[in-house]
């Protein structure tokens, strides 16, 4: 993958128009959020799906369609849409669906777009929380409109790790990174990474991971003056176990990953 700080700027006028879509797809799914009637439904897998995630997911698929007919779109509820311009949309319309279905507000609403240099645009909306973090490749980091950058924090015993769960990680992998002495909290989802890129968290762990939940932190992350890689250091954009974090610890951290 290429690194996004080192490729071709993208166009600002793009990203902003990736962040209003995103925001709108985010505002669409709080008409089912806190919904005691709300139909959750199990996929092959046995994730849950709702139809807030596929009505927000639908949506952006047609914004995309119509403003960008030549790119492909890739997304967690219907199928790879093929382009021509070199271009690939990726959308978690709900990342967090279990968070979601419960009330949690830590959901994100998520799109992506890369291209023929690598990570592009990222966009991460929490609705509940009526707060967006948006990066494009050499454009920076914005929360809400104002940069934002990782936190300076470079002790891994004075840090806070963000993660999803507990239940996926590998045997001996939680021992090893709680024995450092840092701060371990849940409810991480896309919520995790957005903690990072503010400055809120130092890093977020997140293992068993699709493309599209990774894909906007590929550019989120960079563009905040954090680092992101698989556990085992790659960077290809792809599904996996990943770690984000302000990059001063995160060599320190991905050594103790690294042993799963």
């Amino acid at each position: 993958m290429t690194d996004p700080r080192s490729a071709e700027s993208v166009a600002a006028e793009l990203l902003n128009e990736a962040v209003e879509l995103t925001r709108e797809a985010g505002r669409l799914t709080l008409g089912w959020f806190n919904d005691h009637d709300l139909s959750v439904r199990r996929k092959g897998d046995g994730s849950p799906v709702t139809d807030a995630d596929q009505v927000a997911e639908a949506f952006l698929r047609e914004a995309l369609a119509k403003r960008f007919p030549d790119d492909a779109v890739i997304g967690e509820e219907y199928p790879a849409e093929q382009g021509t311009s070199g271009r690939t949309w990726i959308i978690d319309p709900i990342d967090g669906t279990r968070s979601f279905v419960r009330g949690v507000p830590l959901y994100t609403t998520l799109l992506a777009m890369i291209d023929q240099h690598g990570p592009a645009i990222g966009v991460s909306a929490v609705p509940g929380l009526d707060e967006t973090v948006w990066a494009g490749r050499g454009l920076g980091c914005y929360h809400d409109g104002r940069p934002c950058q990782v936190s300076p924090q470079t002790e891994l015993a004075r840090s806070y790790l963000c993660a999803s769960g507990f239940e996926w990680w590998p045997e001996g992998a939680f021992d090893r990174v709680s024995r450092t002495g840092a701060r371990m909290r849940t409810w991480g989802d896309g919520y995790g990474y957005v903690l990072v890129a503010t400055g809120r968290t130092e890093a977020m762990i997140d293992p068993g991971l699709n493309l599209w939940d990774i894909a906007p932190m590929l550019v989120i992350i960079p563009e905040s003056g954090g680092q992101i890689t698989q556990w085992n250091g790659a960077t290809t954009a792809e599904a996996g176990d990943w770690l984000a974090t302000n990059g001063a610890i995160h060599d320190q951290l991905l050594n103790r990953l690294r042993s799963s």
